[in-house]
């Protein structure tokens, strides 16, 4: 049987000169519960890792708030030294109180600190994508991004992006930096940022969608996908993924999953090709 390999999902050019493969790992799923504290199994999670790189995934997306530093630790156990191939992509800006817990702090001073701890944890010399992971509404934007900015101008970050963000957050935030990447909540069944979407396209700037699958509510038995899915020979979860693929050229899936089956089949989806027909059944279904 041949296996699919992300190739099969085309190529995006971040900031037009980071080649990716579309469909990427993100690795929120391999910390404890919560995403707090140590991973359950981490010979198994480091086996994901290295199995994601693989099957050809060029795009990982980490944050120093997994764990926290839990994920960052495993990806570079996993796969340091990197390859040349292979984009690491993280975020700063969120502080963790426990499981389930998240507060912006987007002080300058602590998204110093916080990118120079992830140049350590990681093992980088340099950033290939450092995202803001929320703005902090009681700092300016320009304190914010000024402070990337500044380590971007030192060469320890290549280029700089946003998350959860509105189309007015990243007009404000280009008047500061050049963004390359933006990274919402959007799936098939939640699709509130397609307005960011469409001036990201429009801008050619990637779309990072997280929780493509929705944690697996979309892909579950007797779901909103289950029927269509069965029709297309294919499991939920690759419609899912198929559907994003098909929606926009600059969309950047990351599902994440700790399990080596789920790793395999949500890669799978790379493969599925969507009619223009069959995209707006899928759409009109969910």
């Amino acid at each position: 049987m041949t296996t699919t390999r992300t190739s099969a999902s085309g190529t995006f050019s971040i900031g037009g000169d980071l080649t990716v493969n579309r469909l990427g790992y993100g690795v929120m799923q391999l910390p404890g519960a919560g995403v707090w504290g140590p991973s359950r199994d981490p010979e198994n999670a480091v086996a994901v890792l290295r199995k994601a790189v693989e099957l050809g995934v060029t795009l990982i997306d980490t944050a120093d708030a997994y764990g926290p530093n839990v994920a960052d630790l495993l990806v570079k156990e996993a796969l340091h030294p990197y390859a040349d191939d292979l984009v690491i992509a993280t975020k700063v800006g969120f502080t963790r109180q426990g499981p389930n817990l998240w507060t912006p702090v987007g002080r300058p001073e602590y998204l110093r600190q916080q990118v120079e701890l992830s140049l350590r944890h990681l093992g980088l010399e340099r950033i290939d994508l450092l995202q803001l992971h929320r703005i902090d509404p009681k700092v300016t934007l320009e304190d914010q991004l000024g402070e990337l900015v500044a380590m971007q101008g030192a060469g320890k970050i290549r280029h700089i992006g946003l998350s959860e963000v509105s189309v007015d957050d990243l007009k404000a935030a280009q008047k500061i930096a050049t963004i390359v990447s933006v990274q919402n909540l959007f799936n098939v069944a939640r699709r509130d940022a397609e307005p960011l979407l469409d001036f990201a396209e429009a801008n050619d700037i990637a779309f990072i969608p997280w929780f493509p699958l929705a944690t697996g509510k979309l892909a579950k038995a007797g779901g909103p996908l289950d029927a269509l899915a069965r029709k297309h020979d294919a499991t939920p979860s690759q419609l899912a993924i198929a559907w994003l693929l098909k929606r926009s050229p600059v969309l950047l899936p990351i599902p994440g999953t700790s399990s080596l089956d789920h790793l395999a089949d949500n890669i799978a989806a790379a493969g599925v090709t969507l009619s223009d027909d069959e995209f707006a059944e899928l759409s009109a279904a969910v």
